[in-house]
């Protein structure tokens, strides 16, 4: 865990990682990023069972995304699933939608609904 990460090698592939990109969820990145936070580093069983469990949204799309990976490592690279694990998650904002509400004296005061595209990593 010592590998520096920038924005030039983050998102590059490097052999024996498969990945999942899911792209444009409508939930804020940092809600997102505390399951993410949970996850990392735990085996594929037990990661998939935890996000099961969790009651909220991100938990729910991070399971999704999670799957993906594991099914592109079982089709692409033919590996077992017992021996996999989160390797690394990467959450980045996307587009916002922008609204705005009305207030007193006739001002609007904005609302910024937020999205993010997940990544996981599986190794």
């Amino acid at each position: 865990m010592s590998e520096v990460v920038t924005k030039k090698n983050k998102h590059q592939k490097v052999e024996g990682e498969n990945r999942a990109v899911g792209r444009f969820f409508r939930v804020q990145p940092d809600k997102v990023r505390i399951m993410a936070r949970n996850v990392i580093g735990l085996s594929v069983g037990q990661a998939l069972n935890l996000l099961k469990f969790s009651p909220n949204k991100s938990a729910y799309l991070l399971h999704k995304v999670l799957k993906s990976a594991v099914s592109n490592a079982i089709n692409n690279e033919s590996l077992d699933p017992d021996f996999l694990f989160v390797h690394r998650i990467f959450v980045d904002r996307a587009a916002m939608l922008k609204r705005y509400h009305p207030c007193a004296h006739g001002r609007a005061k904005p609302i910024l609904k937020r999205s993010c595209h997940i990544t996981v990593v599986v190794k």
